[in-house]
């Protein structure tokens, strides 16, 4: 990425803010440096005004109504085309958000008072601060839609007012995005060579945002304290690195920084893989993809397979499920991109956030504990089977023979029965380590499988008790926490005993410093973020296996995720 170098005159433009040369500190979530000056999305004003719009008469009310489902059904489609020009976790992202944006519950609340009275955008804004308020209190999953929420009023407001869309402005040079939070619609559509750097007040290490961000190989930093009072216009050096922005830097200084990211940039661009250590010590480097098109995309880096290959795309947005036919050409076609590679399917991982409208999903009072990933399964058994014979078909189409694992096992019973039902298939069974129970029974449930893939994203959720998208604990769910790699560690030593591989799969993997500890214990391969595979490979190349253990050592001794960081980058640099 090319780096900016904007004019100072740009300097104390905007709101006035901390004084110069401060330096806010957050949670560091995409390695990079960026300097450059501060954009943020702009405000809708109909806000301002909706409390004091007069009530409907009575005869006009269904055609406030229709007005009403017009505009809803208006930002739906356009939410879902995007999604369909999209690729990989923008286009999950963004389909997720069009189902959401016509939910029948939030909907049905803001036709109920449009039916008492309420103008449609005071209507949209009670309905959505109710569920709102439910979500916050829901907390864990489902508090993640509460950014989502807030974007979707905005857009249909927008529509019933004859506004265009609310979103981040389109800068003139390349410029730094600051914001409370984003919401994924305005992050999948970020145009990296004009945004080159993000930070947010809001959000955690694991929300959309930071996932997006590593897609686009954005520099990002989350949870950042006194962002707020950073005004547009205002030159700022956000290094994801170390997880800070720096109000009104030195110039000089700042364009040494930019410039000895870049010269690491262009090293790591020129690796080509395969990934090992300096002492040729091996360690899979592989892409996490969602639909073909992110997969040929893939095969453009030296990226050695798939290691996640999520395959919620093409469920969620649907009235109806798929049929086997049409899942296994979705999933023939990652298969294809990567012909005579590894690749590693997971099975449907919905609920949740993310439901299913044909799944019959319940009311559920917590449903981050809930019914989600394989347990879906247990009241609708016809879903993972024909899932199951998808992959089988699209496997024999192609001549790729995948791995299959599925999410949120919880137990070696569950294993059991899944790893009978994929060998029934002739194809290899896995399952992911997402649940503090399942790295805790590491061993027994490797006795039915043939592979572990930890998802170090809800892991650190589940083991840290943190809501991932909760600001004020992305500390806690920061990859880099002790507790967590600790169970990292004691699912390899397990998979070591067995003689079976264990690999990472979640964001951990994206941190080429976070890579290098993991091989120290003991994983046999890395899955990321096609952006981050180069950053990756480059800096396992730079260091021995004997200081990736040390390392792994040095950090399982600390007893918080900044002083893990810290251990980690005295012993590699």
């Amino acid at each position: 990425m090319t780096a900016s170098s904007p004019s100072t005159s740009l300097a104390g433009q905007g709101a006035a803010g901390p004084p110069a040369s401060t330096v806010l500190h957050g949670v560091p979530v995409v390695a990079g440096v960026q300097y450059g000056p501060v954009i943020r999305p702009g405000r809708l004003p109909v806000l301002d005004d909706v409390d004091i719009a007069p009530e409907v008469d009575e005869e006009e009310r269904p055609a406030e109504a229709a007005r009403f489902t017009a505009a809803a059904h208006a930002v739906a489609t356009r939410l879902r085309d995007r999604a369909a020009h999209a690729t990989g976790a923008a286009s999950e992202v963004l389909a997720a958000t069009a189902t959401l944006a016509q939910d029948r519950a939030w909907i049905g609340a803001a036709e109920k008072l449009i039916s008492a009275g309420a103008p449609a955008a005071r209507a949209v804004v009670a309905a959505v601060d109710q569920f709102v308020d439910l979500f916050t209190q829901l907390g864990g999953l489902m508090a993640e839609r509460v950014t989502d929420l807030r974007d979707i009023r905005d857009r249909v407001l927008a529509e019933l007012s004859g506004l265009p869309e609310p979103g981040v402005p389109m800068p003139d040079v390349p410029s730094i995005l600051l914001a409370d939070d984003l919401a994924p619609a305005d992050t999948a559509g970020l145009d990296p060579t004009l945004v080159v750097a993000l930070a947010t007040t809001l959000g955690g290490p694991t929300s959309h945002t930071a996932i997006i961000a590593r897609q686009l190989g954005l520099p990002c930093v989350v949870a950042v304290d006194g962002l707020d009072a950073v005004g547009a216009g205002t030159l700022v050096l956000v290094d994801g690195t170390h997880g800070t922005v720096t109000v009104s830097p030195d110039p000089a200084a700042a364009a040494d920084a930019v410039s000895a990211a870049k010269r690491a940039a262009e090293v790591a661009a020129q690796w080509s893989g395969p990934g090992a250590t300096s002492d040729g010590h091996a360690v899979a480097i592989l892409a996490n993809v969602q639909d073909g098109a992110a997969a040929r995309s893939a095969r453009q880096t030296p990226a050695e397979g798939v290691g996640l290959f999520r395959t919620e795309l093409c469920f969620l947005n649907r009235d109806a499920e798929p049929s086997v036919d049409e899942q296994a050409r979705i999933y023939g076609e990652v298969l294809d991109a990567f012909s005579g590679h590894k690749v590693v399917v997971r099975t449907l991982d919905a609920g949740s956030d993310k439901p299913l409208k044909f799944a019959g999903h319940a009311e559920e009072a917590n449903p981050a504990l809930g019914v989600r990933g394989i347990r879906i399964a247990v009241g609708n058994p016809g879903i993972l089977e024909r899932q199951l014979d998808a992959i089988a078909a699209a496997s024999e189409a192609t001549g790729n023979r995948p791995w299959v694992m599925a999410p949120m096992i919880a137990t070696a019973e569950e294993a059991e029965r899944f790893a009978a039902q994929v060998r029934s298939r002739g194809l290899t069974p896995g399952v992911m380590i997402e649940v503090p129970a399942a790295a805790l029974l590491a061993e027994k449930i490797l006795a039915h499988v043939d592979f572990l893939s930890i998802g170090t994203n809800d892991l650190a959720q589940y083991t840290m008790a943190a809501d991932r998208m909760s600001a004020d604990l992305a500390t806690l769910t920061d990859p880099w926490q002790p507790a967590v790699l600790a169970l990292v560690a004691m699912a390899v030593r397990a998979g070591a005993a067995a003689g079976k591989p264990v690999g990472v799969c979640g964001e951990a993997a994206a941190d080429p410093l976070l890579a290098c500890v993991l091989t120290g214990i003991g994983v046999s391969s890395l899955s990321a973020a096609s952006a981050a595979v180069n950053g990756v490979g480059a800096k396992l190349s730079q260091v021995t296996l004997q200081q990736c253990r040390d390392a792994a050592d040095a950090v399982l001794a600390t007893g918080s995720a900044a002083e893990a960081r810290a251990a980690a980058l005295a012993v590699l640099g």
